[in-house]
C-alpha cells in the first residue's frame, strides 16, 4: 500500500519534469526569434506538440519494440500516456483560463486531439521517408502556414537532432525525467 505511493509520486515528479523539459523547450525564444515560428498561441502550440512528439516516440516508439524484454519497456508506454495526458490537462487548464466556457471546452479539446494526431502522424511518417524534405514540408504546412521554407529547414535538422539525441539518451534517465534537447541555437545559423 505505502510503495504503491510512493510509486504513484515518482511517477507524477516523472510526468510533470519531462512536461516541463518539452512546454520550456518549446518556449525558446530562438524558434521565434530565429526560425521565425510564429509568435502566437497556434505557434506555441505546434512546439509543444512537435517536442511531445518527437519524446512519445522515443518512448512508446522503444516499448512496442522491446515488448516481452522487461517491465521497463511497460514503463515507457505508461510514462508515454501519462505524458499525453499531461498535455491534455494543461489544454484544458489554458482553455479554461482564457475564460473558455464549459460548454465549449469539450469541442475545443476534440479540435485540439485532432490536430494532435494529424501532426503526429504526418510527422512520423516523413520521419520515416526516404525523401527527408517531406519532413520539412509537414513542418512547413502545420508551424508555418504564411511561408517560411527556411525556418522550416531549420527545424527539420533540430528536430531531427531530437530523435538522435533521445534515441541515445539512457532508458533509465528517461523513466527518472531527464530528457535533454539540443540547444536551437546551433541550428539557426546553419545554412539550408
Amino acid at each position: 500500500m505505502i510503495l504503491a505511493r510512493f510509486r504513484r509520486n515518482s511517477q507524477v515528479r516523472t510526468i510533470h519534469a519531462l512536461y516541463g523539459a518539452i512546454v520550456a523547450q518549446a518556449r525558446s525564444v530562438t524558434f521565434y526569434a530565429d526560425y521565425r515560428v510564429p509568435d502566437t498561441v497556434e505557434g506555441r502550440f505546434d512546439l509543444i506538440v512537435l517536442h511531445l512528439v518527437l519524446l512519445l516516440n522515443r518512448l512508446v516508439g522503444r516499448a512496442e519494440t522491446g515488448r516481452g524484454l522487461g517491465q521497463a519497456f511497460l514503463g515507457q508506454a505508461s510514462l508515454g500516456q501519462e505524458l499525453f495526458d499531461a498535455f491534455c490537462r494543461d489544454l484544458d487548464a489554458n482553455l479554461r483560463e482564457m475564460g473558455v466556457g464549459d460548454l465549449a471546452v469539450p469541442k475545443r479539446m476534440q479540435a485540439f486531439a485532432e490536430a494532435f494526431y494529424g501532426r503526429q502522424a504526418a510527422y512520423l511518417a516523413a520521419l520515416d521517408a526516404a525523401d527527408q524534405r517531406l519532413f520539412e514540408k509537414a513542418l512547413a504546412r502545420n508551424i508555418f502556414p504564411a511561408g517560411n521554407d527556411a525556418g522550416a529547414a531549420q527545424l527539420a535538422r533540430y528536430a531531427r537532432a531530437v530523435v538522435t539525441g533521445l534515441d541515445a539518451q539512457d532508458e533509465g534517465a528517461l523513466l527518472r525525467g531527464e530528457a535533454v534537447f539540443p540547444s536551437p541555437e546551433a541550428f539557426a545559423q546553419q545554412p539550408t
